[in-house]
């Protein structure tokens, strides 16, 4: 029996957020063909983005995290087949064409990816890179587009932007790297932003700043932000809703408050038991989940988590439907555990020290 979800998760908004959806996706579906093997790397998934609210994307590498996201964006490769639904303010993304894609690419939904030492051009400076991302977007002129440049630097919070606009990436700091390339995600102002695990790279310190950044555009900005990450206390610190992902589909997904202190799928616990906590007695063995996740190129029979589950029961062999158990909280559990598990929250943003480097 395959463990495909038909169920669409309609999530309630977070209290005082009665906006209408800005991104609808239903259903989507990512399938790989290599060597003849078919990759099923995104089973059905479903969520709603809101303005001014961030979504978190939760899970293992390879639960399809960054699939999902990437298939929104278009930049899959020619070997993936995408189908389902992703609704943008009325704006079918799936099938779209290459060239109305590279419309909507940058200028409604961008994407902030990983590693900014490699995603920046190492031979041109930083505000010829913005101002190219500007004129690709806008009718400006180069004065106008560098105006644009010096303001997104300052939106970004950039030390001495006028400086920083004539430098070159190897010149700056982690963290300036990857706040200028928010700074280009930004440059057309998109209704959406993908932060695809933006911060994993930077020390604890930075990625904390990076964090507060991106909560203080989306409030001032009115962004939709999807946070895809691994970091299930990042979320909790961040995040207005979390939808954690497992063998490619959606196994739980709720409004922040209401996930950690309801976990439901044993999968969601056990992303929290992995935490490093400070109160470990030190050189302890860190908590680990035990086995592996399944192979994409197999149909999956029941549960795509028994294999690894502490829960499983026979009724595990059936596949479970993603269904909403409690008002607002979807999860596809027999079995589900109770009680809340307080995650490790991410550490306070500190003033920018890092960022005074010349």
């Amino acid at each position: 029996m395959s463990t495909t979800m038909t169920m669409t998760p309609e999530p309630a908004p977070a209290d005082g957020a009665g906006d209408q959806p800005i991104l609808k996706v239903r259903d989507l579906r990512v399938t790989f063909t290599r060597a003849g093997r078919r990759i099923r790397a995104a089973k059905g998934v479903s969520f709603n983005v809101r303005p001014g609210k961030m979504l978190a994307i939760i899970g293992e590498s390879g639960s399809g995290k960054s699939v999902t996201v990437r298939a929104l964006m278009g930049l899959l490769p020619p070997s993936a087949k995408v189908t389902g639904s992703a609704d943008l303010e009325g704006r079918e993304l799936v099938g779209l064409s290459d060239k109305k894609m590279r419309m909507v690419r940058g200028q409604e939904i961008s994407m902030v990816f990983q590693d900014p030492a490699r995603s920046l051009n190492p031979t041109m400076s930083v505000g010829a890179q913005i101002v190219e991302s500007v004129r690709t977007h806008r009718p400006l002129g180069r004065r106008q587009a560098a105006e644009r440049a010096i303001e997104l630097l300052k939106l970004v919070r950039l030390p001495a932007p006028e400086k920083r606009f004539h430098q070159y990436p190897h010149q700056l700091s982690g963290g300036m790297r990857q706040r200028v390339m928010i700074a280009i995600a930004l440059a057309s102002d998109p209704k959406v932003l993908i932060a695809d695990e933006a911060t994993t790279a930077l020390d604890v310190t930075t990625q904390a700043q990076i964090m507060e950044l991106l909560v203080d555009l989306r409030e001032r900005l009115g962004t939709a932000v999807i946070m895809i990450s691994h970091d299930l206390g990042l979320a909790a610190s961040y995040a207005d809703e979390v939808l954690v992902m497992y063998a490619g589909q959606v196994v739980e997904q709720a409004q922040t408050s209401e996930l950690f202190s309801n976990v439901r799928m044993p999968y969601t616990r056990a992303l929290l038991e992995a935490i490093p906590q400070v109160s470990r007695p030190s050189h302890s063995a860190l908590t680990v989940i035990g086995g592996h996740p399944p192979d994409p190129t197999q149909r999956i029979e029941g549960c795509p988590f028994r294999p690894r589950c502490v829960r499983a029961t026979e009724t595990c062999e059936t596949a479970p439907a993603l269904e909403e158990h409690e008002p607002g909280h979807w999860y596809a559990c027999w079995n589900p555990v109770t009680g809340a598990l307080a995650p490790a929250s991410a550490p306070a943003a500190e003033e920018p020290r890092e960022e005074t480097q010349p």
